[in-house]
């Protein structure tokens, strides 16, 4: 089973969205060592839902699909693992990464649901 229309759209507007938001936020962190690091690793995990998103609905087969939506969760989740690590510049920053992390939280649950229809199809 594969997300068609608009649902289909929307999640990946939705993740692009996302992963440029996480770009921009990233940007106006500090840079000291442990920061460059967990910045790489944070945007590589952003921007890897989306892009794996983009491969599930490729239409490849159901098991790649499948493969690709548990990929998406994930990276969602490790996304959130490295936004709880990250040093921010202060309380504008502190609310955006709350922002982020439940913006997470909904991909993750996203994904889940997506992986839970597909199986009972």
């Amino acid at each position: 089973m594969y997300i068609k229309g608009t649902e289909f759209r929307d999640l990946e507007e939705r993740t692009l969205r996302f992963s440029k938001a996480v770009i921009r936020f990233v940007e106006g962190q500090p840079q000291d060592i442990a920061n460059r690091e967990i910045s790489k690793q944070l945007i590589r995990s952003a921007c890897s839902v989306g892009a794996n998103y983009i491969e599930a609905n490729d239409k490849l087969g159901g098991k790649d699909f499948l493969m690709r939506i548990k990929i998406c969760r994930k990276e969602a989740r490790e996304t959130k693992y490295w936004l709880s690590l990250i040093e921010v510049a202060g309380a504008a920053s502190e609310n955006a990464r709350s922002a982020l992390i439940q913006e997470t939280i909904e991909l993750t649950k996203i994904f889940g649901s997506i992986l839970a229809k597909t199986k009972a199809t």
